[in-house]
């Protein structure tokens, strides 16, 4: 199975265009690991952390997950996280990747000023908007230090609705799968 992973700073449209692209492809499915973050904070209480990517076990439990997602819907996977670590990275493509998925890393981005408004204007997720803007300049460094050299697409979204966004990443898919058949049961479409 393919698993696409939308990474990129706060704002930068990563949920809107998961939900087009998996709205546009049948075979696809969305998984967001921060569920996992949250089950592992509700029970490791004692164990403070400042983010939940900091937990050595959601890093190991993440590539499970998205497995036996996978493995029990026959769908492939775009995943939604924003990643800064690069080492936390590696933990999580290498544990997908040993598991016999292929791994896509696609970084999403945009102009600070949009993602600032984007995030200021959030109407979902208001009550996080200090955090998430807080946390712009980290991703800024990541960015430039190396998700957009490990990136195996860059989309800047400034300008792009999520549909547009989803069909960049749609046709991206499409290059690096060319040879899938219709009727495959892992199909790419």
């Amino acid at each position: 199975m393919l698993c696409v992973w939308l990474n990129g700073p706060f704002g930068s449209g990563k949920t809107s265009a998961a939900g087009e692209l998996v709205a546009q492809r049948p075979r696809w499915r969305l998984f967001d690991p921060e569920f996992v973050g949250f089950m592992l904070r509700s029970q490791l209480t004692d164990v403070p952390v400042g983010d939940f990517q900091d937990y050595p076990s959601w890093r190991r439990l993440v590539p499970i997950v998205a497995d036996e997602i996978a493995a029990a819907t026959g769908d492939n996977l775009v995943i939604v996280q924003t990643v800064t670590n690069r080492e936390y990275w590696a933990e999580l493509a290498d544990g997908i990747g040993g598991l016999g998925h292929t791994v896509r890393l696609v970084l999403l981005d945009a102009d600070p000023a949009v993602l600032r408004r984007r995030i200021s204007e959030d109407e979902v997720l208001h009550r996080a908007a200090d955090w998430r803007l807080a946390h712009l300049p980290t991703f800024a460094r990541a960015r430039e230090k190396w998700v957009a050299e490990e990136a195996d697409l860059v989309v800047d979204t400034t300008s792009l609705s999520p549909r547009a966004t989803a069909a960049r990443i749609a046709d991206a898919i499409r290059d690096w799968a060319p040879d899938k058949p219709d009727g495959d049961p892992h199909d790419l479409s």
